[in-house]
């Protein structure tokens, strides 16, 4: 795991909660998800990689409607699934690696389904998520936090972006390190809110280009504002 940025981990920390209460004052508290269960969250989070969250709500949606039961998806054949998932967008290897993912699930559980995992503690369920062949860090994550209602931080390339440009992660800090690192600041109460509070700055306000400094709530918290060179990669 990269280390953080900062020179004192207690500053950090003061910094990230700081950052929650004005992320919080300016958004508010986020409205809870929809609570699927964790295999149904594990299918759509994999639909959801490399498109839009309507386009893979939509392939989740047509899928759901084409057969009746994760076991009928398990036996069908990938054309089929592909073209239930057309809208998800890469259809052509989604199909087969959800195909994969509920034949070895069945052949290892005798079910199809997830819901052990409420027994585990985070670390457990995390491991095993990630043993899942395609299963990676925010996959898991997101299994994790929106399903199992359990403290894991979910990183997509809006976080990475503004976690970097707040100085909360350094330049060299990768997508995949920073679930551990923003993880271990964010207090575990808070982390749902934080994460999609900061998803919601960087698409309105903190975007890829051309972000919009002026009207930024966290201006005084931020190194890219103050020259610090986090950077304004993302």
């Amino acid at each position: 795991m990269a280390e953080v940025s900062a020179s004192s981990r207690g500053e950090l920390e003061a910094k990230v909660r700081e950052i929650g209460r004005l992320l919080e004052e300016e958004y508010g508290r986020p409205a809870p998800r929809r609570k699927l269960r964790p295999l149904d969250e594990l299918i759509l989070t994999i639909l959801s990689q490399h498109t839009s969250d309507a386009n893979s709500d939509r392939a989740f949606e047509s899928l759901k409607a084409r057969f009746s039961s994760w076991e009928e998806v398990r036996d069908a054949d990938p054309d089929a699934i592909a073209d239930a998932i057309r809208a998800g967008g890469l259809a052509r290897v989604k199909a087969p690696r959800i195909k994969q993912l509920l034949s070895r699930l069945s052949a290892e559980r005798g079910s199809l389904d997830l819901d052990f995992l409420s027994q585990h503690p985070l670390e457990e369920a995390r491991e095993y998520l990630l043993g899942l062949d395609g299963v990676g860090p925010k996959t898991a994550a997101c299994v994790l936090l929106f399903s199992l209602d359990l403290p894991a931080f979910p990183v997509d390339t809006h976080i990475h972006r503004v976690s970097r440009r707040l100085g909360l992660i350094d330049l060299t800090t990768s997508a995949e390190e920073a679930h551990g690192v923003l993880e271990s600041l964010v207090p575990p109460e808070e982390v749902f809110t934080f994460h999609v509070n900061l998803i919601t700055h960087g698409r309105r306000v903190c975007k890829a280009q051309r972000p919009r400094c002026d009207d930024c709530v966290l201006a005084q918290r931020c190194d890219y504002l103050a020259g610090a060179g986090t950077g304004v990669e993302g």
